[in-house]
């Protein structure tokens, strides 16, 4: 259904507006080709009853985009959000967006929005002046009526003004509502997608049957660097009903019910040829430092290290590792396509709508306008659906069956095997303190596996050094972005270096972190979440497993303290409890952000607790979750979420900046309670009796 086609279905009328310049809201310049739409009839439709159509490129991924965004229409236009009906990520309905990650939601898109729905007030409320007689300042707006302040029976409504009219009136730039008269933000809103979710009703990628559906297996190697060479597939079509598509190295069984297509595919007999990767998860960190080494450039670098070096009292030397980790997703990637009239439709399991039609456009050689995506309800993304493997496979198996409905549904071995993982990483650290324990005299950082993005943070250095690989094909193993990339790493490092200094100079480290911030909004939080917490720091380790973390992502700044238990016996840690005091400007949904900050505090602790990527070679030796170790409900900790209160109207976003300092904040309390440093991610028991029993030798 195209776009016209649906909003007549919907609605007797439409408001069309057309704007020649940005809000003051949305100066936004898009970091790659395309632009957001200065016709914001594009985001907004207003139907003759009054209710709001709202298209957004965006996606809905568990993280509440489409109840926030229609948080911030309801606002301008003085409604009950749920007068706001949502379409997300619909490449022929929707304007072309970035896509759904690094908090770009907030970040990006919704100033766009709220600036679209801005000038629609003003439209309206001009259009409602000429109506009733009255000037503009005099009239009165609420859920879809506007009225004469003075005289409340002179009114009128959104869909009488309206009338199916096309209106082209410019009014150039208007501003949003001042905070101070905000009604909608801030306050608790029920999400959109709940109702759907909790009764079963939700549509995922993997719950579309169209008619006709064919459910394609596909052929793939046992290891990374091989590729099919030879397949003899007749064992596999005597099956009744199967169907072998072949294009390339991609090799399909195609039936119309999945398990009978799976037990096909493993009757095709195949030969593969290439190269494993002669490395594993064992050996991959001096891989990663020996391949980095020629490569390693300075970022950045301040000061004379040396002169610094000498200053210093305190020195300590820290390596920092972590493992690959997958993405996870509770939903593996799924993806249905069809091929019909000359063009390819995809429904699909994406966080990225526009580059998955870029991709599947240029895998079949088309335009992008004979590719439509239309996204579904996606199960988890955290950066691992911004890219396309499997719509592409699905769009090109269906090209090759005109008509026919073609799904794709990787099970849970195929989603491990083919993750864009967490990069693998070392970080070596070199630092010093002066006499007086309250400035950083020199700090020398050198990282392989990851970029320094996020790496420097706001604490006072005399001296530093940043260095980071400029090696292409650095990884064996395929790489990708995974929630905030780069900074966890980075913050992982940094914090766990710093609670190593604040320890051997024998100074607590919150006091340490208030002397070096060179931030007021980052003391603001360390106070805040220090007092929450109910936490009187002391030199650690004091046995108390109290351990603290900061982090960043953009502008988004974080607070984490944690307290763990330690089984000394076993290495078992175990998280009592985890705060995190967290400042993205303006909170739209409360209840929304602190979601968002408990679910990255959960994936934060998998992530530095259990989960890890084992491979030898090119053959991932995880293949589901008995060995790929999810947390589990008994590993969750008591959490609390601080949102520090802030005057500002700009919003960094929330997805990202709370997953940042989770694993530092863990390792440090490890230290508090045991005096032992884990430096490797996850800290599994083994690793954690291994640092256990290198304080015993000394």
């Amino acid at each position: 259904m195209r776009r016209r086609t649906l909003l007549q279905s919907v609605a007797a009328g439409a408001l069309t507006l057309f704007f020649t310049t940005r809000a003051d809201s949305a100066p936004v310049e898009p970091t790659r080709p395309g632009a957001y739409p200065e016709d914001f009839n594009a985001f907004l439709k207003i139907s003759a009853d009054g209710r709001v159509g709202c298209f957004v490129g965006k996606a809905e991924l568990g993280q509440g985009a489409m109840t926030v965004l229609a948080m911030l229409v309801a606002e301008e236009l003085e409604l009950d959000p749920a007068q706001v009906d949502m379409l997300l990520g619909d490449t022929d309905l929707c304007p072309w967006d970035l896509p759904t990650g690094g908090s770009l939601t907030m970040w990006q898109t919704a100033p766009v929005l709220r600036g679209a729905a801005a000038e629609a007030r003003a439209v309206l409320l001009g259009m409602a002046a000429k109506t009733l007689g009255a000037p503009a300042a005099d009239l009165a707006l609420k859920d879809g009526a506007i009225w004469v302040k003075a005289t409340p029976t002179r009114r009128t409504t959104f869909g009488e003004l309206v009338k199916g009219r096309k209106m082209e009136r410019h009014l150039g730039r208007v501003k949003p509502k001042p905070l101070s008269e905000c009604t909608v933000i801030g306050r608790r809103v029920p999400r959109k997608d709940a109702l759907a979710k909790i009764t079963g009703a939700a549509r995922y990628a993997g719950d579309l049957r169209l008619p006709g559906t064919l459910h394609a297996c596909v052929l793939r190697p046992p290891a990374h660097g091989l590729v099919l060479a030879n397949a003899d597939t007749a064992a596999a079509e005597r099956v009744p009903g199967v169907r072998i598509v072949r294009d390339g190295t991609l090799l399909a069984v195609l039936h119309p019910q999945p398990d009978t297509a799976r037990k096909a595919l493993a009757l095709v007999k195949s030969t593969f040829e290439g190269t494993e990767p002669d490395v594993d998860d064992m050996r991959i960190y001096q891989y990663l430092v020996d391949k980095a080494a020629p490569g390693q450039r300075v970022v950045i670098s301040r000061g004379d290290l040396a002169a610094g070096e000498k200053r210093a009292t305190t020195v300590v030397e820290g390596e920092y590792r972590n493992a690959y980790e997958s993405h996870a997703t509770l939903e593996p990637h799924t993806s249905v396509a069809q091929w019909e009239e000359g063009r390819m439709t995809v429904w699909a399991s994406t966080q990225a709508p526009f580059v998955f039609r870029e991709a599947v456009a240029e895998a079949l050689k088309l335009g992008q306008d004979k590719v439509r995506i239309i996204a579904q309800f996606v199960g988890g993304g955290f950066g691992g659906k911004l890219v396309a493997p499997g719509a592409v496979e699905a769009a090109r198996i269906a090209r090759q069956v005109p008509g026919v409905p073609i799904q794709v549904a990787w099970n849970r071995e195929e989603d491990l095997f083919l993750d864009t993982y967490r990069p693998a990483a070392v970080v070596k650290i070199r630092s010093g303190l002066d006499a007086g324990r309250g400035a950083i005299t020199f700090w020398d950082s050198i990282v392989a596996g990851v970029s320094q993005g996020e790496a420097e943070f706001l604490y006072d250095m005399q001296a530093n050094r940043y260095q980071a690989p400029a090696v292409s094909n650095l990884h064996p193993l395929k790489i990708g972005a995974w929630r905030a990339p780069n900074a966890h790493t980075n913050a992982f490092a940094r914090e766990s270096q710093l609670d190593a200094l604040a320890a051997k100079a024998g100074v607590d480290p919150v006091t340490l972190r208030r002397r070096l911030a060179n931030d007021p909004r980052l003391l603001r939080l360390l106070d805040l979440a220090v007092t929450t917490f109910g936490w009187e720091p002391a030199p650690g380790p004091t046995g108390r497993g109290i351990g603290l973390a900061c982090g960043a992502w953009r502008q988004g700044l974080v607070v984490a303290v944690a307290q763990v238990a330690v089984d000394k016996t076993t290495g078992k840690v175990q998280v009592a409890r985890f705060l995190e005091a967290v400042d993205v400007g303006l909170v739209v949904n409360p209840d929304g952000a602190r979601q968002q900050v408990e679910g990255a505090i959960t994936m934060g602790i998998g992530q530095a607790l259990s989960e890890e990527i084992r491979f030898k070679g090119g053959r991932i030796l995880d293949k589901n979750f008995d060995t790929y170790l999810l947390p589990r409900f008994s590993a969750i900790p008591r959490i609390q979420v601080v949102l520090a209160d802030s005057a500002t109207m700009t919003t960094q976003g929330i997805g990202e900046p709370p997953v940042v300092p989770v694993a530092a904040a863990l390792a440090n309390a490890v230290f508090d309670a045991t005096g032992a440093r884990v430096t490797h991610v996850p800290f599994t028991p083994e690793r954690v009796l291994e640092a256990l029993k290198r304080v015993a030798t000394k």
